[in-house]
């Protein structure tokens, strides 16, 4: 049988050092075909913006791309895999390159061998497609495709399509050994002490690494202290839809909590002020209050708006804002100027364009 793939030592040490990891969005032009310029642009303001990690093929660059009428999957893999590793030519900087991984068994490998061979190191692995499989279904199909590419472990929430995991998946998926970090995702508090306390009670908690992936709850994940009885867990950065756009201020951020631990808490309270400011910003973009139906669009907006993208097109094109969706975008823009990075995308477009 063959052995899973342990995560390469490096990407280890930097995921538990803690990072912004931006949810790559898809750049389309009018014709809702593939923007190349600009999806470079983006994945170069992503890397200038400070981050140490990129996820790309997942829920904000859209599922569709793998479908046959489109065929963009490998096409968008390649150009931010290209776009990263120019950046660490040029700048020595080493970055993540997380690729979102989805389907049954056999589409899931087979985009995890694509994915090892265009340069990614790590597997964001959705379990949507296999809605109707038990645990030891999940497991297996997990151990599969961490035989190909170390995984990233991703509990999504049902309204975006993800399924409720039970602890118990949780605790046998931190058994194979392929893992290297799990986004927890839900928007449930519940569920994301289940994954929290499988990791603690698998005692490979000093191996996979934490990530928030609840967008409605950002701050007070990176500031929570996990007090379990073996040990203390912290989630140690962010994989993020929210954090594809502002990424600069969301790097800041994360700076900011960083410093926090470092200083005993010290300036905790201020931090966690600015969380309703977050949340209130992500149910706008989102569209919380309609089941995140215009999520992808409201993200698409704010690129639009700062000249990242051309437009806000989907490649469904009835996917779109949702009615009263661009009246809570302005507010939230006019609010909360301290969230928006506008100056430092201003002052690099035109190069990330060239």
């Amino acid at each position: 049988m063959t052995a899973d793939v342990r995560p390469d030592p490096e990407v280890t040490a930097i995921l538990k050092q803690g990072t912004v990891i931006p949810a790559h969005p898809l750049a389309l032009n009018a014709q809702r075909k593939l923007d190349e310029r600009r999806q470079v642009a983006l994945t170069r303001y992503y890397c200038q913006a400070g981050v140490q990690g990129i996820a790309a093929g997942v829920h904000t660059t859209q599922f569709a791309i793998r479908d046959p009428r489109f065929g963009l999957f490998k096409p968008v893999l390649r150009l931010v895999a290209s776009t990263v590793m120019e950046f660490q030519r040029t700048s020595g900087k080493r970055l993540i390159k997380v690729a979102g991984l989805c389907g049954q068994t056999k589409q899931a490998v087979g985009e995890a061998e694509f994915a090892r061979e265009a340069g990614f190191e790590l597997g964001l692995l959705s379990l949507t497609a296999l809605a109707g499989a038990n645990d030891a279904e999940l497991i297996e199909h997990c151990r599969r495709v961490g035989r190909v590419l170390p995984l990233f472990g991703f509990y999504l929430q049902p309204a975006v399509g993800g399924r409720v995991l039970s602890y118990n998946f949780w605790r046998e998926f931190c058994e194979i050994e392929a893992v290297a970090a799990i986004k927890i995702a839900p928007f449930n508090r519940y569920q994301t002490l289940d994954v929290v306390r499988a990791v603690a009670d698998s005692g490979r908690g000093s191996e996979i690494v934490l990530y928030t992936g609840n967008d409605d709850n950002i701050i007070p994940d990176l500031l929570a202290d996990f007090r379990l009885d073996r040990g203390v867990f912290r989630f140690a950065g962010g994989l993020l839809g929210q954090w594809a756009v502002w990424t600069k201020c969301a790097v800041e951020l994360l700076y900011e909590v960083q410093n926090c631990r470092s200083n005993g808490g010290r300036g905790a309270f201020e931090i966690l002020a600015n969380s309703a400011a977050l949340t209130d910003a992500n149910a706008a973009l989102f569209d919380a209050r309609n089941q995140f139906a215009g999520c992808i669009p409201g993200l698409h907006e704010i690129l639009r708006r700062q000249g990242l993208l051309a437009g806000r097109w989907c490649l469904d094109p009835d996917e779109d804002l949702s009615p009263g969706q661009l009246d809570e975008i302005d507010r939230v823009c006019a609010s909360y100027p301290d969230l928006q990075d506008d100056d430092f995308v201003r002052s690099n477009l035109d190069r990330w364009l060239a």
